[in-house]
């Protein structure tokens, strides 16, 4: 395997890190328990093979005693044999445990992430948070499968070496622990220099990775203004930047082997030289000094393993850091404690609840059960309703407005007027801060998010095809959908006809966010993947942006028989999607400036007024 090398990141809060990770290694206690005994028979073997040395030579070889000499040799192969065999069962043990808690890990952090609210994903970029699943975790599975067992292994061997150092010859020792000394001492020096540049380095990459990243998804735009040649020096010069700061970390980092290999060649000379001026005058045994010799010649390979592994294993408690302060992130708050249930009418024009899907719908309190039953109509209410992503900066002041069941309200204004941040609340993917949104009557505080969530059907104006098939992506909007239910679904939005001319019609692949379609395509998807729920209250946010003048001209009649008894919320700048609403709502900073219909708003000869002539002009 290559040698890695440390990135320069260590955990802030090593302490808390350590603990939830104990956490998950805990839950396969027992493999990386029989981990442990077998990589501490692994070291203890090739240390006992080692000392062996003394044995032979002073037993046998010195006397003569070939019987007893390979007596001697057979014991010390099997010996290493076991030590061969402990290592093998204990990296293949290794790998079954880390692979066990990289699952657990990558599971409870998908899990999470499913919960967290919107605005986690508004404040993190998405390579963050795929780098959590990619770069940290991996680092996490080097670690386990290679640092963790082989910084016990060589803290076995510094501290079973050093032991058998002492006990073979307490003299020569003191030379030796001189030696150690000088070796950590460098190691220090050189790791913390390094480190530094490691920093630089990540720091250069990031910025190098993003001006790829930037460069290859707008490729289109660089090409329409001729800017390779300014790309590609933008690129040199980060790329310069990077080699600078790579050359100046890998420097240090790669003269700490050849120092304490240097070290550890200069202390077996001077232990050399001593020990046999020892054994000439008597003071120490010809075995103990070759089996000494042996283990001062081996020392620097495990200080060097210790040194390395444990600086990966850091640069792993930071990545595991990095994911465990994400599965500390706040979930969505749901208190809700309304529910969304099948109904029928009774033949008294009483609900009643019911098992089987009848179409019919009404809200059911679980807090108080005794409460009658709120048939589910769609009509939405704001109601002196403030606002602000951020504390302090207010985005809607006071919006009142409603929408009857059926109604069609539509929403227009300038950029950041606060059109989206509307259709935002209705399904909650952000609370109030004053004021209150009613579904029905009720606060939608108090409708459970998912029951709330799935009585609303939204079609944005970025659509997000997954990788499956045509039939597929429109199942998304109700899994249990059949095929007839689909195919409906598409002659609604009008997808039927250009999906049966796809090369597999509603089995064909789609890819790459659906790269292989048009992007007219996609919304008319997306428009079908809405129509498949049957939802009573549709959110249309510009959702015929994409769509050329003729392909909205054939999905409008289809819009309207989706858009039948249903509330729908519209926000668009195209007037065949304004001018036949029950209502347009007129939005300029945050506030609602007119209201009325299109006939009313024209006649006021005011924002709208303006608006639309601007738009008729454009068209």
């Amino acid at each position: 395997m290559a040698a890695r090398q440390f990135n320069g990141k260590r955990p802030q809060n090593l302490k808390r890190t350590l603990k939830t990770l104990f956490t998950y290694l805990g839950m396969h206690k027992f493999l990386l328990l029989l981990v442990a005994v077998l990589v501490t028979i692994s070291a203890g073997a090739n240390l006992l093979g080692t000392y062996m040395i003394k044995p032979i030579i002073n037993n046998y070889v010195a006397p003569g005693d070939l019987s007893g000499l390979i007596f001697g040799v057979t014991l010390t192969a099997i010996i290493y044999g076991i030590g061969a065999l402990s290592c093998f069962g204990y990296t293949q043990t290794m790998v079954k445990a880390a692979q066990k808690v990289l699952f657990d890990i990558r599971r409870d952090l998908f899990s999470h992430m499913q919960k967290l609210p919107l605005k986690y994903f508004d404040t993190h970029t998405h390579g963050d948070s795929m780098s959590l699943f990619t770069n940290d975790v991996d680092t996490i599975s080097d670690a386990l499968n290679n640092s963790f067992a082989m910084v016990i292994q060589s803290f076995i061997q510094i501290v079973g070496t050093l032991t058998l150092l002492f006990v073979l010859n307490w003299r020569l020792s003191l030379i030796v622990v001189l030696g150690y000394v000088a070796m950590f001492l460098y190691i220090r020096y050189s790791g913390k220099k390094s480190r530094q540049y490691y920093v630089r380095q990540q720091q250069h990459l990031g910025t190098l990775d993003g001006y790829i990243q930037e460069m290859v998804s707008g490729q289109k735009v660089v090409k329409v203004f001729n800017h390779e040649n300014a790309n590609m020096q933008g690129f040199i010069g980060l790329n310069e930047k990077l080699r600078q700061a790579g050359t100046s970390a890998q420097s240090y980092a790669a003269t700490m082997v050849p120092a304490v290999v240097t070290i550890s060649y200069i202390n077996y000379a001077i232990v050399a030289v001593v020990g046999g001026l020892l054994a000439l005058n008597g003071l120490a045994d010809v075995g103990s000094l070759a089996s000494y010799l042996v283990f001062v010649r081996q020392a620097a390979m495990p200080i060097n393993q210790f040194t390395q592994q444990s600086n990966f294993l850091l640069a792993a408690l930071a990545g595991a850091e990095r994911i465990f302060n994400t599965m500390e992130e706040e979930p969505e708050v749901d208190e809700g404690t309304v529910k969304l249930i099948n109904v029928r009418q009774n033949a008294n024009g009483t609900w009643q609840e019911c098992k089987e899907k009848t179409g019919q719908w009404a809200w059911k309190d679980s807090a108080h059960p005794d409460a009658p039953l709120v048939p589910l109509k769609g009509d939405v209410r704001f109601e002196n309703v403030t606002f602000g992503y951020e504390e302090g900066q207010t985005i809607l002041h006071d919006i009142s407005l409603y929408a009857k069941p059926g109604q069609k309200i539509a929403f227009v204004g300038s950029t950041g007027a606060g059109k989206t941040t509307i259709t935002n609340l209705i399904n909650r993917f952000y609370d109030v801060t004053g004021g209150r949104v009613v579904y029905d009557g009720i606060d939608v505080k108090n409708i459970a998010k998912a029951d709330l969530r799935h009585s609303l059907g939204v079609v944005l104006q970025d659509t997000h095809l997954f990788t499956g098939t045509v039939a597929d992506n429109i199942r998304f909007g109700k899994l249990d959908a059949t095929q007839e239910e689909i195919v409906a679904a598409a002659k609604i939005a009008n997808a039927h006809s250009f999906i049966k001319r796809l090369p597999q019609g509603y089995n064909t692949m789609v890819v790459g966010d659906g790269a292989n379609l048009s992007q007219g395509q996609r919304q008319l998807l997306a428009i079908a993947r809405t129509a498949v729920a049957d939802p009573p209250v549709l959110i249309l946010d510009e959702a015929t942006s994409s769509i050329d003048t003729r392909t909205e001209a054939l999905i409008e009649k289809g819009m309207d028989q989706l858009m039948e008894g249903r509330t729908v919320f519209v926000i668009a700048h195209r007037l065949s999607t304004v001018r036949n609403s029950n209502a347009i709502i007129v939005l300029e900073h945050g506030g609602i400036v007119e209201r009325g219909s299109h006939q009313e708003l024209l006649e006021q000869k005011g924002e709208y007024y303006q608006l639309y002539h601007g738009m008729f002009e454009l068209s």
